[in-house]
């Protein structure tokens, strides 16, 4: 399984972003799909996750109520909506396959990582 993510870019403080992350291979509309981030010389951080069919999400504490997570089977993709950002939403963003169809935060529920994306939110 490969998993591309796209999207990501420089905007400023406020705006808005949308990545994605489609997968390819042997790949299994039946696993849960969570994305990540790590900013430099920081832990990876979870930011939000979705269970197979898309009915359960759930979110990090700093990205409740502005991200969005939300999945289409029919392409393989998954989508990460990202709204009022800030400076402190700047890092590699991952995405990833989960290990069974509802995922969490713990990266090690997940098998299959993307290369990242990198979102850069000036001030």
């Amino acid at each position: 399984v490969q998993l591309q993510a796209c999207g990501g870019g420089l905007v400023q403080a406020g705006d808005s972003l949308r990545l994605s992350c489609t997968s390819s291979g042997r790949t299994s509309s039946n696993n849960a799909m969570g994305w990540f981030r790590q900013a430099p010389k920081k832990e990876r951080e979870f930011v939000a996750s979705i269970s197979w069919r898309g009915e359960s999400t759930s979110y990090g504490d700093s990205v409740k109520g502005r991200f969005t997570i939300s999945r289409d089977n029919a392409k393989n993709t998954i989508y990460l909506q990202m709204n009022s950002l800030k400076p402190e939403d700047t890092a590699i963003y991952y995405c990833a396959q989960g290990l069974r169809p509802f995922g969490g935060s713990d990266p090690s529920g997940y098998r299959y990582w993307g290369q990242g994306t990198l979102v850069t939110v000036s001030s």
